[in-house]
């Protein structure tokens, strides 16, 4: 939950950024010289772009979420099974040990979006962040039906 409350409170306080430099952009715009019109639609690119950027993660997110709900309810979640150091971090022999499990059980059914989504869970407790997103992506492709990029 207190993860949702951040994402929520970091989206809402981008928005409002989007909003004052946006206006901002109209009001170089409505200045009318060549300098300020160039000026005013540079700065509203930049929120164009978060706004696609916050758009795009918040769809990841739902979608991670909707998946992990139903892996839930099948019982199909992964346990946790890590060992901790005494400051409460994840043990990276211990990760790695899981994650070489999950690599080879995703290797024994390439097509099965859990299989994916327990590596994805994987790689971040490895702290592979981009492999990660990219294996819950693919697990998020696979589960929706759509065509995966290899």
């Amino acid at each position: 939950m207190r993860a949702k409350l951040t994402y929520a409170v970091t989206a809402a306080v981008l928005v409002f950024y989007f909003v004052l430099v946006g206006s901002r952009g109209v009001m170089l715009i409505q200045s009318g010289t060549v300098i300020t019109v160039t000026f005013g639609i540079a700065v509203l690119i930049l929120p164009v772009i978060g706004v696609w950027f916050l758009w795009k993660n918040t769809q990841f997110v739902r979608s991670a979420n909707r998946l992990a709900a139903e892996l839930d309810a099948e019982g199909g979640l992964p346990v946790d099974e890590l060992r901790r150091t005494p400051g409460g971090r994840i043990d990276r022999d211990s990760a790695d040990e899981v994650f070489a499990r999950r690599k080879a059980e995703t290797e024994d059914a390439p097509d099965d979006w859990r299989s994916w989504f327990r590596l994805a869970v994987a790689y971040h407790d490895a702290r592979d962040t981009p492999r990660a997103r990219k294996a819950m992506q693919r697990a998020i492709a696979l589960h929706d039906g759509r065509p995966v990029q290899a």
